[in-house]
């Protein structure tokens, strides 16, 4: 079992999944986005000409702990 599937707070297994964003009528995955965040006018937060990666989240079965990754699977458009 690699390191991701053990949860470092109580050795239980971890599953793999994702944290859920809620918009008005909108549901997307999280996504990491490099730098700081930078205010836009149109968009609250400028995202153009950054990298972005996709987040997974593992959660223990026993005690509920979350760890998030930005994974390399390829960038987010």
């Amino acid at each position: 079992m690699s390191k991701l599937n053990i949860c470092p707070k109580c050795s239980s297994t971890m599953e793999r999944g994702f944290i859920l964003e809620v918009s008005i009528n909108e549901y997307s995955p999280n996504v990491w986005v490099e730098g700081p965040p930078e205010s836009s006018f149109w968009n609250k937060t400028k995202i153009a000409g950054k990298q972005k990666r996709p987040v997974e989240t593992h959660r223990c079965v026993e005690c509920g702990f979350l760890e998030s990754y930005a994974t390399s699977e390829g960038e987010v458009a």
